[in-house]
C-alpha cells in the first residue's frame, strides 16, 4: 500500500524516538523486537524481508513470551521481573491488533461451529473444522489457546 509505512519501519522509528528519548523500556522492547525480526529474516536459505503479516506473528510471538514469563515470575514471586515483563508486553501490544473481548471471540466461534455443522461436521471432530475457519477471522486478535478453548466450550455445549 502506497503511503502506509510498514510495520517494521515503524518499529524502527519508534525505536529511534524512544533512544531519544531515554525511554528505556521502550527501547530495549524495540530492540530485542527488531532483532527477532532480523533472526527470522536470515532463517531460511535465503534472506529475505517479512511482510507485515510475518512482522506480527514475531511480535505476537515476543508478546506471548513476555506473557509467560510474566506469569512464571509471579508464581516464582519475583514481583519486579514479572512487572518489568507486563511492561513490555504492553509496549508489544501497541502493534498488535487489538484484542478480541470473550463475547466478540465467542460470537465467531458460534458462527463458525454453525458453518461446520452444515459442512457435516459434528461433535469432536468438528475441532480441526471449526479451528479452520475461526482462525483467519481471529487473525492475531486472540491467543491460540484462547481460541481452542472457546471452540472445546462452544462444542461442548
Amino acid at each position: 500500500m502506497v503511503g502506509m509505512t510498514s510495520l517494521k519501519s515503524r518499529l524502527r522509528n519508534d525505536l529511534t524516538a524512544a533512544i531519544k528519548e531515554r525511554d528505556e523500556l521502550r527501547s530495549a522492547t524495540l530492540r530485542m523486537t527488531l532483532a527477532a525480526i532480523t533472526n527470522e529474516e536470515v532463517a531460511g536459505k535465503q534472506a529475505r524481508e517479512l511482510s507485515d503479516d510475518e512482522v506480527q506473528k514475531v511480535i505476537t510471538r515476543e508478546a506471548k513470551k513476555r506473557r509467560e514469563a510474566a506469569e512464571a515470575f509471579t508464581q516464582g514471586d519475583r514481583p519486579e521481573q514479572a512487572e518489568r515483563e507486563r511492561a513490555e508486553g504492553a509496549v508489544l501490544a501497541d502493534y498488535l491488533p487489538a484484542q478480541l473481548a470473550d463475547e466478540e471471540l465467542d460470537a465467531l466461534v458460534a458462527d463458525a461451529v454453525a458453518q461446520a455443522r452444515e459442512g457435516g461436521a459434528e461433535g469432536p471432530r468438528a475441532m480441526g473444522a471449526v479451528m479452520k475457519i475461526v482462525n483467519p477471522k481471529v487473525a492475531g486478535r486472540a491467543d491460540g489457546g484462547r481460541v481452542a478453548a472457546a471452540v472445546k466450550r462452544a462444542l461442548a455445549g
